[in-house]
């Protein structure tokens, strides 16, 4: 199991998470379609051209807000995390664009227990996504209750 237990984390710990996605122009209209979300800054490429200052569609930013987090999860906290509790200042500094390749990294920003349940600990984590230029392209904090390592 890859994911670490509360008691592994330590306040300023940085993982720059090796997986890194290419995002494709099937990616969004699935995500898009999937979620009911018609937009035609995702959808509609001549209308883009014509009336955006992009010139082409962007990644709907719920696709990105996920799989930002969803890179995270191999190493931080796959099978030792017990729910997600929020997401805060959720920000989308630059759009992503079909082709580009998004690299994540997270920062530990905040630790500790759980009133209700001693049992856990809560993590907050930093997110930041990366486009292949190295631009901001998203960032978000996440409060996650975690297990903490069993006793034997």
């Amino acid at each position: 199991m890859p994911g670490l237990y509360f008691d592994e984390f330590y306040i300023g710990q940085v993982f720059a998470h090796p997986l890194r996605r290419t995002v494709t122009e099937a990616d969004n209209v699935f995500f898009s379609a999937l979620t009911h979300n018609p937009a035609s800054l995702h959808l509609d490429e001549h209308y883009c051209r014509e009336h955006t200052q992009f010139g082409t569609r962007i990644v709907n930013s719920g696709f990105t807000l996920g799989l930002m987090i969803g890179i995270s999860v191999g190493d931080t906290t796959l099978g030792t995390t017990v729910a997600n509790l929020g997401m805060d200042e959720v920000r989308f500094p630059k759009p992503l664009f079909h082709g580009d390749t998004l690299r994540v990294e997270t920062e530990v920003a905040e630790l500790r227990d759980s009133r209700s349940r001693p049992e856990n600990g809560i993590v907050v984590f930093v997110h930041r996504a990366f486009n292949q230029d190295g631009s901001l392209v998203a960032s978000c904090k996440r409060q996650a209750l975690m297990l903490r390592r069993p006793t034997a």
